[in-house]
């Protein structure tokens, strides 16, 4: 299935900043399509949706896309019957949003002819009173539903036969919200597939909740778990997308929903190759600064070749080790108005960066580069200040979005340098943009540091950099193209 059948990308805003085709050497049509519906929730759906795309195309198994605007998206039935499932990661009981007549009967249309559901956490919020959805969803958030605190708690399959736990450690362990006394409020029939106990001690009821179960609506088959609960600007949250038992469910679960067997594993090695041009960015002018093994189009700052310590290459990563030395890389080539992508992650505590336009005529990268600040917020005093917090333009302008991703975690970056003009996107979502002829950018640096470094953010053309703050990080996945 191309992407070229999404003729909805006017009303898909924001869909997607990372790769649309993102499994290397996978073909589209290999993949199990998936709609994962979002963009409106009291949880950070941001964060979430975006993890929940990478976890499950980690897999190799599926194409997703995502829709930000489903109410616009699921008026098309042409388009829905392009997916095989839809990922719920969509919330309306904090503001009330329901997707219209046209939609709703569509989507409750798509699942009762056989395409499969997968409910996240608060997904069993939404939609008071919408009788198809309470039926698909089963157990809901209703009046009496509660949580105790966030907490550490054991995951244990109760059905060990069934495809989706089948192979699963009989307990695991998780950090993440406990929902208890969800509600059927429409008395359908589930088949209960793993459970956590709800102890006093944490809030909760003394009793066994479930965690994973499955039902089924018409022809479809539906996945729900409670699990997966990330609050805004609460960073501690973020740890329960990322456990191994969560991202088994979710993986596990939305296969048997599209399909009704299981062939992932428990646990999997990552499929997709970052470092390698999708057919869709090749054809869009990108370019690969390195492929994962040869050596990358980078070299030292003034220097004539790659530094002779602190960093190295393979593996799929360009990687600074602590304290190694070496000081900043900067690519090889110069540009002026261009894109550039990467991801990254760095150690607990650590700290990097990448420079825009850097000139070598100058000591230091940061004399003339604007910086994309690269940082473990949770355990770095730079992230307890917005202007110095990961994502953001260091010094000046903060992240305006809550995505970035913990210590260990991969981070995607889109940076885009066009004229006086640069944005900086992170995990999927816009988070800065600034005009360096702009008065608001003079009064910026008027009141900063670099009011010393004349040459600052002022050079139209110049070498992307990466920082050596001393710590570890790793980059891969690093692409540029040229604007026109």
């Amino acid at each position: 299935m191309k992407r070229a059948m999404l003729g909805v990308s006017a009303v898909w805003s924001a869909c997607v900043v990372l790769s649309a085709s993102t499994a290397g050497g996978c073909k589209a049509d290999d993949r199990i399509p998936v709609l994962l519906v979002t963009g409106h929730n009291n949880h950070n759906w941001k964060y979430t949706s975006r993890y929940h795309k990478e976890t499950l195309e980690s897999t190799g198994r599926f194409r997703v896309d995502i829709a930000d605007h489903p109410a616009s998206v699921l008026r098309d039935p042409v388009v829905i019957a392009n997916y095989k499932v839809f990922v719920l990661d969509y919330n309306d009981s904090h503001e009330p949003k329901r997707w219209g007549r046209e939609a709703e009967e569509n989507f409750e249309k798509a699942v009762r002819e056989g395409a499969g559901v997968v409910s996240v956490h608060a997904a069993n919020n939404a939609f008071h009173g919408w009788e198809g959805y309470e039926r698909m969803i089963g157990l809901m958030w209703r009046e009496g539903t509660g949580h105790g605190r966030f907490h550490d708690f054991s995951v244990e399959v109760t059905d060990a036969e069934h495809p989706i736990t089948k192979g699963l450690p009989e307990a695991s362990p998780t950090t993440d919200e406990l929902y208890h006394r969800l509600v059927n409020s429409r008395n359908v029939p589930y088949r209960l597939l793993a459970r956590a106990m709800s102890t006093t001690e944490s809030g909760g009821t003394g009793a066994h909740e479930p965690m994973a179960f499955t039902l089924e609506y018409g022809k479809g088959r539906v996945f729900h778990t409670p699990l997966g609960h990330v609050w805004w600007n609460r960073d501690s949250d973020k740890v329960s997308v990322s456990t191994p038992v969560f991202k088994a469910l979710l993986a596990r679960g939305t296969e048997w929903a599209a399909t009704g067997n299981v062939t992932i594993p428990a646990t999997w090695t990552d499929a997709v190759d970052h470092n390698a041009l999708t057919d869709e960015e090749r054809d869009a002018g990108w370019q690969s600064l390195f492929d994962g093994k040869a050596a990358p189009k980078f070299k030292g700052f003034r220097q004539n070749g790659w530094p002779q310590k602190g960093w190295t290459f393979g593996g799929g990563v360009i990687r600074h080790e602590a304290g190694g030395g070496g000081g900043d890389i900067v690519t090889v080539d110069e540009f002026g108005d261009f894109e550039f992508k990467c991801q990254w992650r760095v150690a607990p505590g650590g700290n990097s960066g990448i420079f825009l336009r850097v000139s070598e005529d100058l000591d230091w990268t940061f004399m003339s580069g604007p910086e994309m600040q690269v940082l473990d917020n949770a355990g770095h005093n730079d992230g307890k200040v917005k202007e110095t917090s990961a994502g953001a333009l260091y010094g000046l302008y903060p992240a305006r979005e809550d995505t970035w991703r913990p210590a260990g975690e991969w981070n995607h970056v889109l940076v885009r340098a066009k004229g006086p003009k640069l944005e900086f996107h992170l995990n999927g979502f816009l988070v800065v943009e600034a005009d360096t002829s702009s008065d608001d950018w003079k009064q910026r640096i008027a009141a900063s540091k670099f009011k010393d470094w004349p040459l600052y953010g002022k050079n139209a053309k110049g070498r992307i950099g990466l920082q050596d703050h001393g710590d570890l990080v790793e980059y891969r996945g690093l692409k540029v193209r040229s604007l026109k």
